[in-house]
């Protein structure tokens, strides 16, 4: 029977990565090692201080659920034996790992799911000061897709500058939970100008039903006022897309029936991340394939990412190795 093992590991950034909410230079990520014979599986999640999480808490989660591994809990029950979130993502995304090693074949195989090849993803540039920002467009000028983090102050300015410093990309926005309905109103129109094409939870989780009233001319994205299946009756009313991240859904699995429910109300799916090394990624990929836009670049704001890592050209994700996941 499966036996697991927990670890907690930091890997600094290149830079200062910052949002709306604060800033960040490490990456604080939780590992599991999943192993059952000659077999290991292992999964990585990023606990996430807004969603009321810590590094201790999470291991301490998934420690707990030791003894009903070792009994032979398969993945289905796991779901009912843990909460969504980081602790049940990275044990879930182990199980898969593991599946896919016992049995020969790619995670995405096992999933009924098509290989997530030729993924473009997101490239983010750190909320600045508008010249900053247009500095930073610059040098990430080649990236055919840019995501601006920005709080409630420069947006347009901000907006304006990045387009200066790349022309040529394609651009989205997150306001991380900073804007208000009536900015939103305001600036909606001069954004869509600007080439914007989606703005990502614009107003605070639980703060947004005033959106069912909104007709802007931009794609507007639920991140954190989406989690699991439960939110999509009220959020479809709301936005147009939702924002998927295995650490919200708890895993691999809760991810694809969240983009499946998606699909069946007639709302795009995103698939984002934290901050966090190839192996949170390499998961998400199965969902990013039939995403409208993939924002998985964690693995490039690290200083040094995991061995076997994912190959990023452009823009463009290799197909994970198995030597790292699936």
């Amino acid at each position: 029977m499966p036996r697991i093992s927990v670890t907690s590991e930091v890997w600094p950034l290149r830079g200062a990565f910052k949002i709306s909410r604060g800033a960040k230079t490490e990456a604080h990520v939780v590992k599991v090692a999943l192993t059952d014979g000659e077999y290991t599986g292992y999964g990585e999640c990023v606990p996430y201080a807004r969603y009321n999480e810590t590094v201790e808490g999470v291991i301490t989660d998934i420690e707990a659920q030791a003894d009903a591994l070792s009994r032979g809990m398969t993945r289905k029950e796991l779901q009912d034996a843990m909460k969504a979130g980081a602790a049940r993502n990275a044990v879930d995304c182990a199980y898969w790992d593991l599946e896919a090693k016992r049995f020969g074949r790619r995670a995405w195989e096992l999933a009924e799911r098509k290989a997530p090849e030729g993924l473009i993803t997101a490239e983010t540039l750190s909320l600045d000061t508008p010249d900053a920002m247009r500095e930073a467009a610059r040098k990430a000028a080649s990236a055919p897709l840019l995501k601006l983090k920005l709080n409630g102050e420069n947006v347009l300015e901000s907006v304006r500058a990045v387009r200066e410093g790349a022309p040529t990309s394609r651009l989205i926005v997150d306001a991380n939970e900073a804007w208000s309905i009536a900015l939103l109103e305001d600036i909606g129109a001069e954004l869509d100008a600007l080439g914007v094409e989606m703005i990502e939870q614009p107003l605070p989780a639980g703060q947004d039903d005033g959106l069912i009233d909104l007709d802007c001319p931009v794609l507007l994205c639920a991140d954190e006022s989406i989690h699991t299946v439960a939110d999509i009756p009220r959020l479809s009313q709301l936005y147009d897309m939702i924002n998927i991240k295995l650490d919200k859904t708890g895993g691999l699995t809760g991810a694809l029936e969240l983009a499946d429910a998606a699909a069946k109300v007639g709302m795009q799916i995103m698939v984002g991340c934290m901050v966090g090394t190839s192996l949170a990624m390499a998961p998400a990929m199965i969902v990013a394939a039939d995403a409208r836009i993939v924002d998985l670049d964690g693995p490039l704001w690290m200083a040094k990412d995991r061995e076997n890592g994912l190959a990023f050209d452009k823009g463009v994700m290799g197909l994970p190795d198995r030597a790292l996941w699936g």
